[in-house]
């Protein structure tokens, strides 16, 4: 299991203290250090079951900056948002837990991690 987070996060640091109590195993990626690669986010939105403006932060500055409300969210425009959250990774919605099993969830409440550790 792994995690990906900004430990500036509320809802990370929150995940992590959940994941600490329920005493999992599971390591941690601080994305915006360890930045993602276009590859690795496409896996992560397979494992998820979403598209990439799923978990875009479209409040964040650079999303604005972008203009990426405007984006269209489409099949044709699918690589576009992919490259924009490789290249702007606060764009990324936080947390992200990667299960075992395969699956991953965005784990921005209690209940979104205990799934994630019942898999």
């Amino acid at each position: 299991m792994e995690i990906w987070i900004n430990p500036a996060c509320s809802k990370c640091r929150g995940a992590v203290d959940l994941l600490d109590a329920e005493g999992a195993d599971y390591t941690v990626r601080r994305y915006l250090e360890d930045v993602p690669s276009p590859e690795e986010i496409r896996a992560v939105l397979d494992r998820l079951g979403l598209e990439p403006w799923d978990i875009t932060r479209t409040q964040e500055a650079a999303a604005k900056e972008l203009g990426i409300k405007e984006w269209p969210r489409e099949d044709g425009s699918r690589e576009r948002w992919i490259a924009a959250l490789a290249g702007h990774p606060k764009l990324i919605q936080r947390p992200i837990i990667t299960a075992d099993d395969g699956s991953a969830v965005v784990a921005r409440t209690d209940e979104a991690v205990r799934e994630a550790l019942g898999r």
